[in-house]
């Protein structure tokens, strides 16, 4: 019991000292593997409007789709942050939508208000 104890204290420190900045020792783990084509079906886009979205070309989304390429590290990292939380992607990517998005909504509350 106090083994496993000890390493949850071990755990815990290390995320202290990660959130701290110091990230010696610090690895992340991705996904050897990324089913694009079943990220882009759940969010319901095509592969254009995936690929114009998220900064892909269309190419490497047919291809990665096809099973003839497999995303990069980087790629698998970036592809695995839009399937968690795609929105907070598209907000970081294009953030004129979100003030688009913002204008419109104080523009339905004005005139609910009336």
């Amino acid at each position: 019991m106090a083994a496993i104890f000890n390493d949850l204290m071990r755990g815990l420190d290390e995320v202290d000292a990660f959130l701290a900045g110091q990230t010696t020792g610090c690895k992340v783990n991705l996904p050897a593997e990324v089913d694009v084509k079943s990220i882009r079906k759940r969010l319901k886009m095509t592969q254009a409007h995936f690929s114009s979205t998220f900064g892909f070309s269309l190419d490497a989304v047919k291809h990665w789709e096809g099973g003839r390429r497999t995303p990069e590290s980087s790629a698998r990292a970036f592809l695995t942050v839009i399937a968690r939380n795609p929105s907070a992607v598209v907000a970081a990517l294009h953030p004129q939508l979100e003030q688009r998005d913002s204008m419109e909504q104080n523009r339905e509350q004005h005139v609910v208000r009336r």
